[in-house]
């Protein structure tokens, strides 16, 4: 069974930076998109940052750009969210997600997703 697995979460003061990771087994890794997503209680799970199979297209959600990276290495089976200035509305659980998709396709909406991981918290204090 795929199950992505997340992992970097934890709590940090604003201005501070976080690195997620989410590995995946069981499939061809590059046969994925793979994006991030976060929930906070009540609210709907939103899009944050998505890459293509190829590593080589990228789309952000509006809040984070310029300030979180996405990334992947298809040979590790793994993709990265380099969190830099987070602020105290970054705090969430973060998921990581695989969507079947083109070679140049990035996915930003969830139904496109077919695995998700269990989530990493990510807290950021004042």
């Amino acid at each position: 069974q795929v199950q992505p697995v997340e992992s970097g979460g934890g709590l940090v003061q604003a201005g501070g930076s976080l690195r997620l990771s989410c590995a995946a087994s069981a499939l061809t890794f590059s046969n994925y998109a793979m994006g991030w997503f976060r929930q906070t209680p009540g609210k709907d799970r939103e899009f944050v940052a998505a890459v293509s199979r190829s590593g080589g297209n990228t789309r952000y959600t509006d809040s984070v750009k310029g300030r979180f990276t996405i990334s992947r290495d298809n040979a590790k089976n793994t993709v990265w969210l380099q969190m830099n200035s987070l602020k105290l509305d970054d705090t969430a659980v973060y998921y990581c997600a695989l969507a079947s998709a083109s070679w140049f396709i990035v996915p930003i909406t969830t139904p496109a997703y077919n695995y998700w991981g269990q989530g990493t918290q990510v807290t950021v204090s004042s």
